[in-house]
């Protein structure tokens, strides 16, 4: 069959890949929500008075609502679908994300926080969901790795943006309204152009047929006890428990380690978070690629997912070594190589959950994982808020950091060695 990189791919169609935009504007949208509070932390540390141990009270809000948010957001988006479930979390994110400018106390952004992940909790569901309707499996990689790619486009937005808002007439305040705003715009998007691929009056039937290429899924029954009960699933989850909690510790406490370590403060923590991310961009779609790549060359599922990964694991070991080093150019290339490296490994494992589970039960899983994810942040954000304050040292948070992919790897290779689909009953 043909990839979208051949010349025959005009043929086919290609607006499978207006919806991956789509996903790639909502993606970036979540994540310029989320990473605002982490931008202006060093400036609001200051001006509302919170010490280390309670910001890790209110990164750790966020993140125990996104768990909580996961467990219902993959089967309310499974329930309803993508079109409808994507809107309506997409709008309590954007009006939480506003909310932050009401906050005025320790109590009030841990409300808030709370509520934006009860939100942003919605996005990989629905579009990992999207994905697996909208592609076949040899494609998915690599739309996960594009789409998932906003997430870093967003983490590169926040801090080119928000300094610039902040340190206007707007403050930080006006920081928060503006960027939960964008988020209502997106809907104007989102709402009358999506549909499922065989409703959508715009994709050729040439294109469907390349979407619904792959073999027929099973029908299946769905239920969490069900998916529990398979280690496909535990997989998904311990991977995401044990990479995620790094991810979570990077958004949310890399401007304030700059700030401790190297001084460097609102002015000028805009180009070390831009290069962190702009890394990670190029992480996210190189995953992808490689996995697919690999697939291209007649490699299986399971050899080409897991020697992506290996190869991301063993990328983000150095960065063990960033609160070591003099140069602040060091820790944040340090810091960068192991982001591009966090989204590589993540565009696979979130590309595993098609690979062994049929489209239905896609986002359940996915919800279930991101729900074990959220709540390695929690523990995270609370040790490390914990640690800096008792400690002064962000020493042991990345020593966890430098090897917790090769961990990760290990012990979904332990569950799936073959990545054999999981046998649900069938309805």
């Amino acid at each position: 069959m043909t990839s979208p990189a051949t010349s025959s791919n005009a043929k086919i169609g290609n607006y499978r890949w207006v919806i991956c935009a789509l996903l790639f504007f909502a993606t970036t949208i979540n994540y310029v929500d989320r990473a605002v509070l982490g931008v202006l932390a060093p400036t609001l540390r200051t001006e509302i008075g919170w010490t280390d141990q309670q910001y890790g009270y209110i990164s750790a809000a966020f993140t125990l609502a996104y768990a909580i948010g996961f467990l219902f957001a993959g089967w309310l988006i499974d329930k309803v679908g993508t079109r409808l479930g994507y809107s309506l979390y997409l709008a309590v994110w954007s009006v939480a994300a506003a909310a932050h400018a009401l906050a005025g106390s320790v109590w009030g952004f841990a409300a808030a926080r709370f509520a934006l992940g009860i939100g942003e909790s919605g996005n990989f569901p629905a579009a990992i969901k999207t994905v697996a309707e909208w592609f076949p499996k040899r494609e998915r990689a690599l739309a996960t790795g594009i789409f998932n790619a906003g997430s870093n486009v967003g983490a590169i937005l926040a801090p080119a943006l928000v300094p610039a808002i902040a340190l206007s007439w707007l403050g930080w305040q006006g920081a928060f309204v503006i960027t939960g705003v964008v988020g209502l715009l997106w809907l104007a998007w989102w709402w009358p152009v999506y549909r499922r691929p065989r409703d959508h009056p715009k994709l050729s039937a040439t294109e469907l047929a390349h979407i619904e290429s792959d073999p027929a899924d099973t029908p299946v029954k769905i239920s969490w006890s069900r998916l529990l009960g398979h280690r496909q699933t535990w997989a998904f989850a311990m991977g995401k428990l044990l990479t995620d909690s790094v991810w979570w510790f990077y958004l949310f406490w890399f401007p304030l380690f700059m700030n401790d370590t190297f001084k460097v403060d609102i002015k000028s923590i805009g180009l070390p978070m831009i290069t962190v991310y702009l890394l990670a961009d190029v992480g996210s779609v190189a995953g992808g690629w490689l996995s697919s790549s690999l697939l291209g060359r007649g490699w299986s599922a399971n050899a080409a997912r897991k020697t992506a990964m290996l190869a991301c694991a063993i990328a983000v070991v150095p960065v063990a070594l960033a609160p070591t080093v003099a140069d602040k150019w060091v820790a944040v290339l340090l810091v960068g190589l192991a982001t591009a490296a966090h989204q590589g490994f993540s565009a696979n494992l979130f590309t595993l959950t098609s690979d062994m589970f049929p489209r239905k039960a896609v986002g359940s899983v996915v919800g279930i994982g991101g729900f074990f994810g959220a709540m390695g942040g929690f523990c995270m954000n609370l040790g490390a808020g914990w640690l800096k304050q008792h400690t002064g040292s962000y020493v042991l948070m990345f020593i966890l950091a430098g090897f917790a992919y090769l961990t990760a790897l290990l012990v979904i290779h332990l569950l799936v060695p073959k990545l054999a689909p999981a046998e649900l009953d069938a309805a």
